[in-house]
């Protein structure tokens, strides 16, 4: 299965540091003039050069020559470039490109720059696709970056190698360049993003079994009731952490079923394929699904309610999975498998999908298909 890792440069960023200008903020020209060497592209280099053992496992979406397309085929990664700049590059570059990336779906958007390029990204795109910064920049407040650039390179790896990485939201910030250029400092907050960090198995209680496993469900629980919009219909799948759910709303579960809620009241039980489609149509609507089976499957197996005309209708983005880490670590790395009856749907969903497993708590896990495993057992 192919990671699919969106990358962009700020191929400026940071370069009036070694000149003493505090920043690169409109003053790329002097500081250029003063001498200052770029080192963006170096220091995407040494993150890129932590995934070489897993180029075959990886195609790069980026943007043309020096925004990342130039150390990306350096190095030998297949590379696709999804934006063109032309000239010099400015910040209207890196967002139309954040947003490119976005629309071909990429795992991941890796960047490097300082705090105004995370700026720019966090304008562009929603908190449906991960970000994680390469710290390039002359300041770097913002939490949406990596330690070091072989720190970003290492949890990519993680995320690569299939191993449970937990999604946290960083405040995204930035200062006042002209106001720290005169000694004064003026951070300000400018919205949040989501970005992978190290995986934290932290227990909610210290006892072991069923009443650690209810805890977590109930948090699952909480959470997702308390993310459910207005005036959207929501299908609840099969399965014991869905019941939890539908318990936690106060209402009767079809544990080997398929319900439709809204505005956390039960609409119809037990539905059928077809009833699931003419119910749905023309209003927005979510799917919660989790784990059915042994072997992972979000689709599939005990759900095949949720035919593939209901799933497209629905869209990739609005599928809620949740799952105890408890449950995702007993699959031993394999991925998620989506078994629709549809191959060119499978395809679509493959990739990595956020997966719901506590209060705010959420991990990125591999989505495959039966093709994708029967390639890996050879």
């Amino acid at each position: 299965m192919q990671f699919k890792l969106g990358l962009i440069v700020n191929p400026v960023a940071g370069l009036g540091g070694s000149v003493a200008l505090k920043g690169s903020d409109d003053v790329v020209a002097k500081a250029i003039e003063l001498g200052a060497e770029p080192k963006a592209n170096l220091r995407t280099k040494a993150a890129l050069e932590v995934l070489l053992p897993y180029q075959d496992k990886i195609t790069i979406y980026t943007v043309s020559d020096l925004m990342g397309e130039h150390t990306a085929k350096e190095l030998g990664f297949n590379t696709e470039v999804v934006y063109q700049y032309e000239d010099e590059t400015c910040a209207d570059d890196t967002e139309n490109a954040a947003k490119a990336l976005q629309k071909v779906g990429v795992d991941l958007i890796l960047f490097a720059g300082g705090d105004g390029t995370a700026r720019n990204i966090c304008h562009a795109v929603d908190d449906s696709v991960p970000v994680l910064g390469i710290p390039a920049g002359c300041k770097i407040h913002s939490g949406v970056y990596a330690i070091t650039p072989k720190a970003a390179g290492r949890v990519v790896e993680m995320l690569v190698k299939g191993e449970l990485v937990t999604l946290a939201d960083a405040d995204v910030m930035d200062i006042d360049e002209d106001a720290f250029r005169q000694g004064t400092v003026k951070a300000k907050r400018y919205g949040e993003m989501q970005v992978p960090s190290e995986v934290r198995y932290v227990q909610a209680v210290k006892n072991g079994g069923k009443e650690t496993d209810e805890l977590v469900l109930a948090d699952i629980a909480a959470y997702v009731v308390s993310e459910m919009e207005e005036d959207t219909q929501y299908i609840m799948g099969s399965g014991s952490t869905v019941e939890a759910i539908m318990e936690e709303m106060g209402l009767n579960n079809t544990l080997l079923g398929v319900d439709l809620v809204q505005d956390q009241t039960l609409i119809e039980q037990d539905l059928t394929a077809q009833q699931l489609i003419d119910l749905t149509k023309g209003v927005p609507t979510k799917l919660v699904i989790t784990l059915i089976g042994g072997q992972g499957h979000i689709f599939g197996r005990g759900n095949q309610q949720l035919s593939p005309v209901l799933i497209r209708a629905i869209g990739k983005d609005n599928i809620i999975v949740v799952a105890t880490k408890k449950k995702l670590q007993a699959l031993g790395g394999r991925p998620l498998i989506a078994d629709t009856g549809d191959s060119e749907l499978d395809d679509e969903l493959s990739g990595y999908i956020r997966v719901t497993t506590g209060f705010n708590d959420h991990v990125m896990y591999a989505v495959g298909h039966q093709d994708t495993l029967q390639v890996q057992e050879k």
